[in-house]
């Protein structure tokens, strides 16, 4: 039997942090709390964990600060509470590698949604074949993760969070032909929603910001019938 996924909640007001740790636990989670950075680390330091739901206004060390620092370090999932009228809080925070956000006061349904999306995507990456690690540099680019954009000597293409998504599930399995339900679901879509070409809008706009020619792709290749999958001529 696979363990339960370890998530940790960092939130300095008492109250929301019990709240959260009984609701998560009642989700079939494995759950820790932290009340600051301090204590977040040594949680960490001996049991690390899948997730981390990080209020972005704690004292001391803040949400921002503490997404910086652990996403240099590792590629732990990340999700950040944060207040309604902290737009820009939320903007840099995705900025530096947040995954996702979610609003105080929070709806269950939606942050049981958004954690259940995130652990997936995870577990996805984890499950990618020996070998094929997740790819980072290719042709003239750099996948800027952090940062979320495209690097190369000519030019930097920023990128949006759905563009930021696609690529990164394709480049997290290169080699691998992730159908466009898959990709949905990785975005937190309705896999199933008739019609929606949402992933093919997303993926021309990736081909032309990096592509030589978005007609005649050589990374995200179309496989007719079944999705898209990142491969780099060079290994081939």
């Amino acid at each position: 039997m696979s363990p339960l996924p370890h998530i940790l909640v960092v939130e300095d007001d008492r109250t929301t942090r019990m709240r959260l740790v009984a609701y998560l636990s009642g989700q079939g989670y494995r759950v820790s709390d932290a009340a600051n950075a301090e204590e977040m680390e040594a949680v960490l330091a001996r049991d690390p964990a899948e997730l981390l739901l990080v209020d972005i206004n704690l004292g001391g060390k803040d949400g921002l600060t503490i997404t910086r620092e652990q996403r240099a370090a590792s590629r732990v999932g990340i999700i950040l509470l944060t207040a309604r009228d902290d737009q820009v809080d939320k903007i840099v925070g995705l900025e530096m590698g947040a995954d996702d956000y979610v609003t105080k006061p929070f709806d269950k349904r939606e942050l049981a949604a958004r954690v259940k999306n995130l652990l997936a995507r995870i577990a996805d990456i984890g499950q990618a074949p020996e070998g094929a690690p997740p790819v980072d540099v290719f042709g003239p680019w750099r996948f800027d993760r952090i940062r979320r954009r495209l690097v190369s000597v000519s030019r930097v293409e920023t990128l949006t969070q759905q563009e930021f998504e696609v690529l990164a599930a394709l480049t997290d399995h290169p080699g691998q032909t992730l159908s466009r339900g898959r990709l949905s679901e990785m975005l937190g879509r309705d896999p199933d929603r008739p019609n929606d070409r949402m992933i093919d809008v997303v993926v021309g706009r990736l081909r032309k910001k990096l592509e030589e020619d978005a007609t005649t792709p050589d990374w995200l290749l179309t496989v007719h019938g079944q999705g898209y999958r990142f491969v780099d001529p060079a290994t081939t």
